[in-house]
């Protein structure tokens, strides 16, 4: 069974999700503006590989704080 981890919400429309199910780690980013993301990463360091790649701070204004959330999973 998955365990689903908020990462970021600021509405029902603009999220981040994570969930984990073994080594497998299913993320989800919804929004307004783009639609639905998902990505599905192999282990905790491909998801902190890709996270700092991803949510850089020219990109999101909350970059630490996304990382941060990441980097608790």
């Amino acid at each position: 069974m998955a365990k689903k981890h908020v990462i970021y919400k600021e509405d029902n429309w603009n999220m981040i999700t994570a969930e984990i199910e073994g080594v497998r780690i299913t993320v989800r980013e919804i929004s307004t503006e783009w639609g639905e993301d998902t990505y599905v990463l192999n282990g905790r360091h491909e998801l902190m590989d890709w996270a700092e790649k991803h949510f850089t701070a020219d990109k999101y204004e909350n970059a630490a704080e996304i990382l941060e959330k990441f980097r608790q999973l």
